[in-house]
């Protein structure tokens, strides 16, 4: 890894969890662990480019903004979805160009548009009037996208409150006003919510594409792009392999002639599945019932939902515990409760859960903690955001 950038460490075969924990010596540090696998990145990629090979993964770099894990996939030839004028320059720095970059934030401030304009960054999108006229102004030679919305019925974060117009109506009147103003339409876009789990959720949207790419022809519009967006599970690739079945088939269907350039923003795929986090117990608590009997037994850990857990408030994410004790099958399981480090009562991990009678300075880890968790810590009431550790397989 070149000067700057941390450490990776290799090892064969498999990456072994325990054995890294008993090697960092994690008693006497603070910090929560936070163990990156960057051939998990790697497979996850193999995987995209094997089920959907017409497709060309544009990683959400919001999911996870790691500059380690950023430059892996800048050298493996993914593209970028970018989201600010700072996420454009971090993959820019990475030697990425501008045509594997999609500035994908319908409504972007002035400055970052100059900054993409300055970086020839060309390709964006828009879902309303207000930004069309904003690009007309300041960045008319930009290819815009417009993003529509057609939302799963299932899905971990919907995303259609915020950004996306009316695909039947809304897109044809943009479509009309940049056609106007002398402004080039060169796709369309759309998301149908982060953590997608209706299968149907991906034609529905494609075939509303169709349609928009037709009335693109009649304005003489030579469209050539089509931007399936996110949604794609990170820790299920059963699911994704049905999904990616899906998607196929209605590409196929409805954009037989591949003159047409067809991307996606996976994030959580990519990264999900890459990170552990390892917490150690600091505190116990043990709540009694009026008799006097254990009833609940009460963890605090070094990280919480001010750290890497806020996935479990942004994200809607369900963490799994799992301890690292020997024997646990012959050890009697208690209700239990864990908390983060902060003085905030809202600071709860998980409850409802059972494990065996654990004490201070015992671990637990977490698995599939790379998304959305990280980029958006924080070192709230004065406890250290995890420490991250990079492996990759050799």
């Amino acid at each position: 890894m070149a000067a700057g950038y941390p450490e990776v460490q290799f090892y064969e075969r498999e990456l072994n969890i325990r054995r890294v924990i008993e090697e960092c010596d994690l008693q006497h540090l603070d910090q929560a662990l936070n163990i990156c696998d960057l051939s998990s990145v790697e497979r996850k990629l193999r995987l995209w480019q094997r089920l959907l090979p017409r497709i060309k993964p544009f990683y959400a770099v919001k999911c996870n903004d790691d500059p380690v894990v950023v430059r892996l996939l800048a050298e493996l030839g993914a593209g970028f979805d970018c989201a600010s004028k700072n996420e454009v320059k971090l993959v820019l720095g990475f030697g990425v160009q501008p045509e594997r970059i999609i500035f994908a934030n319908p409504c972007r401030p002035v400055s970052h548009l100059e900054y993409a304009k300055e970086h020839q960054v060309s390709n964006g999108t828009v879902d309303n009037e207000f930004e069309v006229y904003k690009l007309h102004t300041h960045y008319p030679n930009s290819n815009l996208i417009v993003r529509f919305k057609s939302e799963a019925k299932e899905a971990q974060c919907p995303l259609g409150d915020k950004f996306g117009c009316d695909a039947d109506v809304d897109a044809a009147a943009l479509m009309l006003l940049a056609k106007s103003l002398d402004l080039k339409v060169t796709g369309t876009s759309f998301h149908v919510g982060s953590g997608c789990s209706e299968l149907e959720a991906y034609d529905r949207a494609i075939k509303k594409a169709k349609n928009l790419f037709k009335f693109g022809a009649l304005l003489g519009y030579d469209m050539d792009l089509l931007d399936i967006g996110g949604g794609f599970p990170g820790s299920d690739d059963g699911k994704f392999e049905k999904i990616a079945e899906s998607v196929n088939t209605s590409v196929q269907r409805h954009f037989p002639n591949e003159r047409v350039h067809i991307i996606a923003e996976p994030g959580r795929f990519f990264v999900a599945a890459a990170c552990t986090l390892v917490c150690k117990i600091h505190a116990k608590r043990e709540i009694r019932n009026e008799a006097g009997k254990l009833d609940t037994v009460m963890y605090y850990l070094n990280d919480g939902v001010y750290g890497s857990f806020n996935c479990i408030l942004y994200d809607h994410q369900v963490v799994t515990a799992e301890h690292y004790l020997d024997n646990a099958d012959s050890l009697p399981q208690l209700k239990s409760l864990i908390w983060g480090p902060s003085c905030d009562a809202l600071d709860k991990i998980s409850e409802d859960l059972h494990l065996p009678n654990l004490n201070r300075g015992d671990l637990l880890g977490f698995r599939n903690m790379g998304a959305y968790t990280m980029p958006i810590a924080s070192a709230f009431n004065g406890f250290e955001v995890p420490k991250t550790l990079y492996f990759q397989a050799i």
